[in-house]
Order: structure tokens, then C-alpha cells, then sequence
């Protein structure tokens, strides 16, 4: 339940909010799977004046603002094809006008399709907290320790790999569905090849992150080894998660 709404114009009052001991603050983006999880008494923050919504490219980075919403990326033509891919298996296009790419982000869970591809990238989050500095973490950082890395802070950019190849696969009951099993492969011009699984469990899994390709397909199907659930077996999951893997690597290849 929202007791409290503010709509800072400057980082700065934003902190101050979220800083709060009570009533509990935290961050408002499209508000939509806030209002899917929020069953607590909270005061909300919205970032839509905070000019959080931009894309640029510098370098080899992409770099996206927090509160970028899920359809401006894919009216952005830079960026990956798999990160595409996973914007448009996560929601429908009406959900996609409101849900943020880092209120996405932190809250994966494992059949989040977006966190997935952002780890398999490598992403970074720039993240300003209460002594108003900012700092770097990668996503594969962040997530396990989310709610404790998000106390009186706030997520301000993500970067992403532009020189990357990635790849996105799944399997699902129909189109529409969260995956069952789900790979993302990027790989770098020196080799480098991250492999990231999801489906199962409360956030996507990293499998492999190595100099070349090399095992890629074992680490997968041994990740999700004893991956069980009401919706698909272990057994399942661990022959499609290396079948998924080598479908990747081999569009990767074939784009190379």
C-alpha cells in the first residue's frame, strides 16, 4: 500500500528519500511489478523526472539509463539482437510501455529472459548511495545481495558490451511463456565466452566465463543437473541447456 508519493527533479533528493528509515522508500520506475509485489505500507520514489531514460554509445559500451523503458530498446537498433530477442519474450507490448529495464533487472527471478542476456553482457550498474558517490558492479555481483545493495541507493545506469556476438535460445510450453530452460552466450573479438543459463531457481545462473568456448556445453548440462520443478525435470533441463548452448555458439559462429 502507497502511504507516501515524491517525484524528486535531482539524484540528490532522490538519495535523501530512499535514505529514510521510515516510512520504508523505495524507487517507483513504470511501477509495474511494484504493483505486482508491493504488499507493505511504502512511500515510492518516481524517477521519471531524473532524465534516466537515455541511450548512448561510448567506446565499446552501450550506456542505458535505469529508467529506460522495455520498448525504447527495441526501437534502438545498436544494440544486440538477443537483448531484443529477450525484451520481447519478457513482456507484451503494453507492458513493455511501462516496465523499466533496471526495475527489471534487479527483480529477476530465474525465468527472467532481460537479467539472463544482461548477464551473459557482462552489465555493469552505476549505483549512487547515501554518500552520493557512485559505484561499479556487475550484475552477476548484484544480484545475490540485491535488497541489501539497494538500501538507500539507487541504480542510475547499466553498461553493456557493444563489440559483444550474443546469442538468446529457449524452450517454453507456447511462445508467450516464461522459458523453461533458456540460453544466453555472448562472446568478445578476444575469445572470451560467457554462458548463462535461466529458468530455474530465483535468478539466472552464470555457467561459464572463459577464454574460448571450451566445455561450454558440459558446464550447462551440469548446472542444471538437479534444475527440478513442477515444470520440467532435472533430466530435461540439463539435455535442452546443452542443446541450447550449442544452437548459440553456432548462430554466434555463423555471425562471426
Amino acid at each position: 500500500m502507497i502511504i507516501e508519493y515524491h517525484r524528486p527533479k535531482t539524484i540528490e533528493e532522490t538519495i535523501s528519500l530512499l535514505s529514510r528509515e521510515d516510512p520504508c522508500t523505495v524507487v517507483l520506475g513504470g511501477g509495474l511489478y511494484l504493483n505486482e509485489k508491493e504488499k507493505t505500507q511504502i512511500a515510492v520514489v518516481d524517477i521519471q523526472s531524473l532524465g534516466l531514460d537515455t541511450i548512448e554509445t561510448k567506446g565499446n559500451k552501450h550506456i542505458l539509463g535505469a529508467g529506460i523503458k522495455l520498448q525504447q530498446l527495441i526501437d534502438f537498433d545498436q544494440l544486440p539482437s538477443a537483448l531484443i530477442s529477450s525484451v520481447k519474450h519478457q513482456e507484451t507490448y503494453n507492458r513493455r510501455q511501462a516496465a523499466t529495464l533496471a526495475g527489471t533487472a534487479i527483480t529477476a527471478d530465474g525465468r527472467s529472459p532481460i537479467p539472463a542476456v544482461l548477464l551473459a553482457l557482462d552489465a555493469e550498474l552505476e549505483i549512487v548511495g547515501k554518500n552520493k558517490q557512485s559505484e561499479m558492479i556487475h550484475l552477476g555481483d548484484f544480484l545475490p545481495f540485491r535488497e541489501k545493495k539497494l538500501e538507500g541507493n539507487l541504480v542510475i545506469k547499466i553498461f553493456i558490451p557493444s563489440n559483444t556476438k550474443t546469442a538468446y535460445h529457449y524452450a517454453a510450453r507456447s511462445p508467450a511463456d516464461r522459458p523453461i530452460i533458456a540460453a544466453a552466450v555472448s562472446q568478445w573479438p578476444s575469445g572470451r565466452t560467457r554462458v548463462v543459463l535461466a529458468g530455474y531457481g530465483d535468478q539466472p545462473v552464470m555457467v561459464l566465463d572463459g577464454p574460448d568456448a571450451g566445455g561450454a556445453e558440459i558446464a550447462a548440462r551440469d548446472a542444471y543437473s538437479e534444475a527440478g520443478d513442477q515444470w520440467a525435470s532435472a533430466e530435461y533441463r540439463a539435455d535442452a541447456a546443452a542443446v541450447l548452448v550449442r544452437r548459440s555458439l553456432n548462430q554466434i559462429a555463423e555471425n562471426n
